[in-house]
C-alpha cells in the first residue's frame, strides 16, 4: 500500500520530539535496501525533509534541486535535464515499497506527493496501525517479476511441431547457450575488474547506469531471407519467433555483464513488440540498427542516423554534412564487405530517459558497436578525441568494421559529435 492511498490528514510536527522522531523515521528508510544502495535517492529524500523540518519548504522548486543537490549549474536546462523528476519518481515509488515490504506500519511515516518536491508526515496512533502477516506480503503483485540473468537472455524457442520447426529450434538454442556462457564470463570479467573500472569506460555508462534498478535491452529480430543481401531481413509484430544473430548475442552478453556489475537488472525485449511505454522512465539500450525501428526512429533527430527504411542502400548519413554517408560495399558478398556502426548516447526527451545506441549497418557492425562500448582501449581513444568531459554531453560516434570470413574485426573511429 503506499501512503499517496492512506486517508489520513497530513501531520505538521510542532515540537523538537515530533521532527526527532521524523528524523528517526527518515534515517530508518535510508538504511533500507531501497536507499542504501544509492546516492541520488537518499540524497534528495533527506535534503528535502531536513528544509521541510527548517520552515523552507517554499524553496524546494526543481531548479534548487538541482543546484542544490546534484550540483548542476544555475542556468541548467532543466528540459532536456530532467534528474530532479525523475530521481523524485523514484523516490516515491521506493517509498512506497518501503511501507508496503513492512509488517507493521510505523507511527510516522513519510510521502513525497505526486507533482511536489515537499514532502508530507502522517502520524498514525498506536492502536489504529495496520499488521501485515507474511502471507499477505507474499500476495501476487500486478508488477512484472524482474527476470534472472539467465531469463532475461533467452529469446523465444519454437515448439516442436515439425522437422522444419525442430531445425529451426536447435539455430536459437544454440544461440541461446553461446548467450549464456558469453554473459556468464562477460559478468566475471566485469566483477573482476569492478574496483579498477576504467574511467573512460565508466564516465560513458555512468548517467545510463547509476541507480537503475533495471536497464531495458531492445534488441531487433530477425527471420531468414535468402534475396537479402545479409540473408535475413527485419521480423516485425506479426512474426511469433524472431531470432537474433550470433553477433547480436555476443552484444547482448558483453551488454548483460556490465549491466549487472553495476546493481542493475538487465531485461531484454524484442524491438518489434516493445511499445513506447516501455522505454519511458528508465534506461534503454537499443542492439542492432535497421532489425530495430526503436534505433532508427530515436535517432532519426541526431545529426548521425540512418537512412530512410526505404531506402535500399542502407546507410549512416551525416545530417550536418549532406552528401556524406557510410555504406556497405554490396558488390562484394556479405561475409567479405566492411561494416559501419552507429554508437550514441543520448537523453532522449520523447522516452525521458537516456539512450545508448549500438547499431550496425550488419550483424557485425552491432557486435562491433558493444565491443568498442564495453572496451577501455577503444573509450579511452574515443575520450582522448572528445575531451574529458564527454561524460556529461551527449554522445555520436561513427565506426567502420573490418569483416573478414563473416568475422568481425577491428573497428575505427571515422567521426564522432557531442553536444
Amino acid at each position: 500500500m503506499s501512503l499517496t492511498t492512506i486517508s489520513r490528514d497530513a501531520w505538521h510536527p510542532q515540537t523538537r520530539l515530533d521532527r526527532e522522531a521524523i528524523l528517526r523515521e527518515l534515517q530508518e528508510i535510508l538504511a533500507s535496501p531501497h536507499f542504501c544502495n544509492s546516492k541520488r535517492y537518499p540524497a534528495l529524500l533527506q535534503y528535502v525533509v531536513e528544509k521541510t523540518l527548517d520552515g523552507q519548504s517554499d524553496s524546494l522548486k526543481e531548479r534548487t534541486l538541482g543546484v542544490e543537490v546534484f550540483d548542476r549549474p544555475a542556468s541548467y536546462d532543466t528540459n532536456t535535464d530532467t534528474v530532479v523528476r525523475y530521481t523524485a519518481g523514484e523516490v516515491r515509488k521506493r517509498l512506497s515499497l518501503y511501507y508496503h515490504e513492512l509488517h507493521k506500519k510505523p507511527a510516522i511515516q513519510i510521502s513525497l506527493p505526486a507533482g511536489s518536491y515537499v514532502p508530507e508526515f502522517v502520524h498514525v496512533p498506536e492502536d489504529e496501525l495496520e499488521f501485515h502477516p507474511q502471507s499477505q506480503l507474499l500476495a501476487p503483485s500486478n508488477d512484472p517479476i524482474p527476470a534472472s540473468p539467465q531469463q532475461v537472455l533467452l529469446p523465444a524457442t519454437f515448439p516442436v511441431e515439425s522437422s522444419a520447426l525442430l531445425s529451426r529450434r536447435s539455430v536459437v538454442l544454440s544461440v541461446v547457450a553461446c548467450v549464456a556462457i558469453l554473459g556468464a564470463f562477460a559478468g566475471w570479467s566485469w566483477a573482476s575488474r569492478r574496483n579498477a573500472l576504467p574511467t573512460p569506460v565508466s564516465s560513458f555508462w555512468a548517467p545510463v547506469l547509476r541507480d537503475q534498478p533495471s536497464v531495458l535491452v531492445c534488441t531487433g529480430g530477425s527471420v531468414f531471407g535468402q534475396n537479402d543481401f545479409s540473408g535475413v531481413e527485419t521480423a516485425g509484430k506479426d512474426i511469433e519467433y524472431p531470432f537474433v544473430s550470433m553477433q547480436s548475442a555476443s552484444a547482448i552478453a558483453q551488454l548483460s555483464g556490465l549491466i549487472e556489475v553495476s546493481g542493475s537488472v538487465p531485461h531484454l525485449q524484442v524491438a518489434a513488440s516493445t511499445p513506447l511505454n516501455e522505454l519511458r522512465d528508465r534506461s534503454v539500450i537499443l542492439v542492432g540498427g535497421y532489425n530495430n525501428q526503436w534505433t532508427t526512429r530515436l535517432v532519426q533527430p541526431l545529426r548521425f542516423h540512418f537512412s530512410p527504411d526505404n531506402d535500399p542502400s542502407s546507410a549512416i548519413v551525416d545530417g550536418a554534412q549532406p552528401g556524406v554517408l557510410w555504406r556497405r560495399d554490396h558488390s562484394l558478398p556479405y561475409s567479405s564487405a566492411d561494416d559501419f556502426a552507429l554508437i550514441a548516447r543520448f537523453r532522449n526527451t520523447v522516452t525521458d530517459s537516456w539512450v545508448v545506441v549500438l547499431a550496425g549497418l550488419g550483424r557485425n557492425g552491432t557486435e562491433a558497436a558493444a565491443q568498442f562500448a564495453t572496451s577501455p582501449r577503444y573509450m579511452k581513444l574515443l575520450q582522448e578525441r572528445l575531451g574529458s568531459d564527454f561524460a556529461n554531453r551527449n554522445v555520436e560516434v561513427v565506426l567502420r568494421v573490418n569483416v573478414i570470413d563473416g568475422k568481425t574485426g577491428a573497428p575505427t573511429i571515422l567521426a564522432a559529435h557531442v553536444w
